[in-house]
C-alpha cells in the first residue's frame, strides 16, 4: 500500500523507490501484489509515466486513511507517546510565518517538549496531503473540502504610507490622486501583480487597479509594508503586517473610504482523518489558541479608523 501511494504521488516507481529506500523493482512487485489481492488494476504503466485507473483513484484516498490510521495506532501504543511527541510538518507563507508563527514555537516546545516542529516557508499553494504536511496556515479565499479548516481570522487589506511621505507628497483624497504619487507594487514570483480594489467615488462600483507606474516593485507583501514605512511610497498590504507600524505611528492608512479591504480569511488546515495523531492535535490546539489571541489578527475596520 505504501508503494502504491508513493508511486501515485511521485508519478513513477523510481520516485517511489527513492522515497521508500527500496528498489524500483520492489515497488513494482508490491503494486502488482496489491492489484492481485484486490483483483483490479490500479495503475496503467508505460515506459514514461503512470496513470491511475478509476479504481486506483478511488482506492488512493482510502489507502492514505488506512496508512494514517496505522501510524496513529503505533503512536498510541508506543510508551514514549504518553505525551504528544514526534515531528509536525507545517506549511506557511514567508511573511505570515516569520511574523506570527515563529514567535509561538518556543511556547509550543516548552509546553510539549517532545514535539519537533518542521516549518516550510513557501508562498506557493501546496497540496497538504500529497506533500505530506500535517498542518498548513493559509490565507486567501479558501475552499478545499478535503481538508479540515479552522478559522483564525478575517484578513483586512489596507493602503498605507508613512507620515513623512504624506507630508512631502500630500495625502490622496480620491483614487485619481494616486496618479501623482509614488506607488509600491507587489509582483509575485509567478508573475502576477497584486491589484488594488478601489471605488471611484464613495459608494461607487469597485474597480481593479494596477499600481502603475510603480516606484518600487517587490515580491513579498511584508517587504511592501516595510518599504512604505521607510517613506518610499504608498503600498497595499495586510493590516496584520502593518499593525506594528500603525501602532508606532510609522504608517497611516490612506483612502480608507475608497479602498476595499477584501473578503480574505486566514485558516489553519489539516487533512481529514478519523483520528488525529496526538502530536498534531496538540499543535493545532496550541496554535489556534495563541493565534486567536494575537491582536494583529483580530483587527476590524472600526479599529483601523484610529489610524
Amino acid at each position: 500500500m505504501l508503494s502504491f501511494v508513493q508511486a501515485a504521488d511521485h508519478g513513477s516507481f523510481a520516485g517511489a523507490a527513492r522515497a521508500l529506500g527500496i528498489s524500483p523493482a520492489a515497488v513494482g512487485k508490491n503494486v502488482a501484489g496489491l492489484e492481485g489481492a484486490l483483483g483490479v488494476r490500479l495503475m496503467n504503466r508505460s515506459t514514461r509515466s503512470l496513470q491511475l485507473t478509476g479504481e486506483g483513484s478511488a482506492f488512493l484516498e482510502r489507502a492514505r486513511e488506512a496508512i494514517a490510521a496505522l501510524d496513529l495506532a503505533i503512536d498510541t501504543v508506543a510508551a514514549q507517546r504518553a505525551q504528544p511527541a514526534g515531528r509536525v510538518r507545517i506549511s506557511t507563507s514567508g511573511a505570515f510565518g516569520h511574523q506570527h508563527l515563529l514567535p509561538l514555537l518556543p511556547g509550543l516546545v516548552a509546553k510539549h517538549p517532545l514535539i519537533t516542529p518542521e516549518v516550510d516557508f513557501d508562498d506557493r499553494q501546496v497540496d497538504v496531503v500529497r506533500d505530506g504536511y500535517d498542518i498548513a496556515l493559509r490565507g486567501g479565499n479558501l475552499a478545499d473540502s478535503s481538508l479540515v479548516s479552522r478559522h483564525i481570522c478575517d484578513l483586512l487589506i489596507v493602503l498605507v504610507a508613512s507620515p513623512a511621505y504624506l507630508r512631502k507628497h500630500g495625502t490622496p483624497a480620491r483614487p485619481a490622486d494616486l496618479a501623482r504619487h509614488r506607488l509600491i507594487s507587489i509582483r509575485y514570483l509567478n508573475g502576477q501583480t497584486s491589484r488594488w480594489s478601489l471605488r471611484r467615488g464613495r459608494g461607487g462600483a469597485l474597480e481593479d487597479w494596477l499600481p502603475e507606474p510603480a516606484a518600487l516593485t517587490v515580491s513579498d507583501p511584508m517587504a511592501a509594508v516595510e518599504a512604505a514605512a521607510a517613506g518610499m511610497g504608498i503600498a497595499q498590504g495586510g493590516a496584520h503586517h502593518a499593525w506594528p507600524y500603525l501602532q508606532s505611528g510609522k504608517l497611516k492608512v490612506v483612502l480608507a473610504g475608497h479602498h476595499d479591504s477584501g473578503r480574505r480569511a486566514m485558516a489553519l488546515q489539516y487533512p481529514h482523518r478519523a483520528l488525529v495523531a496526538p502530536r498534531v492535535k496538540a499543535t493545532v490546539d496550541y496554535l489556534l489558541e495563541r493565534l486567536k489571541a494575537d491582536p494583529a489578527l483580530q483587527l476590524t475596520p472600526a479599529k483601523l479608523k484610529n489610524f
